[in-house]
């Protein structure tokens, strides 16, 4: 594990855990989900440029993805 990808973990950890207490506070499906990815998907992806690649669009997904 590199500096960076230890930044980018903890960067997309804690907007994740943002996006946790959001979908919990406003019963919202989607934030919920997209929060518990991003707090589980850099234990899951090793290279810093996969993994802010697939966390922006796991980020983004919120506000592209309307009901």
């Amino acid at each position: 594990m590199t500096a960076s990808t230890l930044m980018w973990s903890v960067v997309f950890g804690s907007l994740g855990a943002g996006y946790c207490m959001y979908g919990y506070r406003q019963r919202a499906w989607l934030p919920g989900v997209c929060g518990v990815l991003l707090i589980v998907l850099p234990y899951l992806v090793t290279q810093a440029y996969a993994l802010v690649a697939v966390c922006t669009l796991v980020a983004a997904a919120p506000f592209f993805v309307r009901r």
